[in-house]
């Protein structure tokens, strides 16, 4: 399939050509990734955490008699939970690709990542997504820092970060306001309180409002601050820098709009992301005996996936109570959203962990290989 170049601008934002001036060759990987003290502090947020979800939670809510459940779940419902967990992360991988790998030009440092390196990549950023509070800025910051060192320029890597964020994330308000309008006027099958469609709809639609606005930004912002600070005072030097992160958002929204009108099917990954975890959540709930309508499910999961912008580890006790809450609100029995939600929560949360934090020591040893090989200057 051809590729396209990014169209040109008269300002010097990022760009699909690369070359290898991506930091110091002695840039060192993210240490807040695994510091000790953070590694002791997340094992002992989360032994407490999951003492009281999976212990306390259950006897104050009253299902000290129902939660044998989750020991005697339809083992055939909980298989196909992992299945479409791991189906999850393939998606991510693969729009990962479409974003750095098959979105770039020919010379482009992206061109030296293959399946192999972008699932180390991707697995040891959602591993750190997990283990870090700040809604997943762990994970963004290994994956610039892995790209950077792959040869790829500092501001492309912001550039195309921004791109694959805008995508991921703009299937998430897409489905709000869909899901919450089709419950809302009665399209889609269950209960529609207003407090968790309408809102949540409106929420999606102000923000996808909100990126079109911001790629109809000059991209060469920039430069025009320049010319109206022409000196090199201090104020002059904030005003550019101020004005250099809109226009690396704008370029990066206007890339992800690109990237989306050029049919590359890896961009289905984004899709396939956020589709197969519902059904992951879907299943569970299959698994104990609860069928809610498919709509509830998808508007409870992504209600409650806003708490991972809470500062816990990896939205532990933020995602699980705000998917319960809101289960709730849809009236789905309690007894049976807690036992399915953390059931979920097993797959999504743990399950990516031990393979990331292999994938992350594999991902040393290939920034070590590409130190010894450096990357052809475009």
């Amino acid at each position: 399939m051809a590729r396209r170049a990014l169209p040109p601008t008269r300002a010097p934002v990022p760009s699909d050509r690369a070359h290898d001036t991506g930091g110091s060759a002695e840039e060192e990987m993210p240490r807040v990734v695994f510091t000790r003290r953070r590694v002791v502090a997340f094992a002992l947020f989360v032994c407490s955490t999951v003492a009281f979800l999976y212990l306390v939670l259950p006897k104050i809510v009253g299902l000290h008699s129902t939660w044998h459940r989750i020991a005697h779940g339809d083992p055939w419902w909980l298989v196909l939970a992992a299945s479409f967990e791991v189906l999850s992360f393939a998606g991510y991988v693969a729009l990962f690709r479409a974003v750095f790998v098959n979105g770039g030009s020919r010379i482009d440092a992206g061109a030296r990542i293959d399946w192999r390196e972008s699932y180390q990549i991707t697995m040891a950023g959602l591993a750190a997504t997990r283990l870090f509070a700040t809604a997943g800025a762990g994970g963004v910051a290994l994956t610039a820092w892995a790209l950077r060192r792959s040869g790829m320029d500092s501001r492309v890597v912001a550039c195309r970060m921004i791109a694959f964020l805008a995508i991921l994330y703009g299937v998430y308000m897409a489905t709000l306001v869909i899901d919450g309008v089709g419950l809302a006027l009665g399209i889609f099958a269950g209960s529609a309180p207003f407090a968790i469609t309408v809102v949540p709809a409106l929420f999606g639609a102000g923000v996808i409002a909100i990126f079109l606005g911001v790629s109809l930004l000059p991209g060469d912002a920039e430069r025009l601050v320049g010319r109206w600070q022409s000196g090199e005072g201090r104020l002059g030097r904030i005003a550019r820098r101020l004005a250099a992160a809109p226009a690396t958002a704008a370029t990066g929204v206007r890339t992800a709009i690109r990237l989306g009108r050029s049919g590359d099917p890896n961009l289905l990954g984004a899709v396939a992301w956020w589709g197969f975890d519902i059904a992951t959540l879907w299943s569970c709930f299959h698994a104990f005996g609860g069928s809610p309508p498919t709509a509830v499910v998808v508007m409870a999961y992504f209600v409650g996936m806003l708490g991972n912008t809470l500062p816990l580890p990896g939205g532990i006790g933020g995602v699980d109570g705000g998917m319960i809450g809101a289960f709730s609100a849809f009236g789905v029995p309690v007894e049976v959203s807690v036992v399915s939600v953390l059931a979920y929560r097993v797959f999504a949360f743990w399950l990516p962990t031990l393979p990331g934090a292999v994938a992350y020591l594999q991902l040393r040893r290939t920034v070590q290989r590409w130190r010894a090989d450096p990357a052809p200057v475009g």
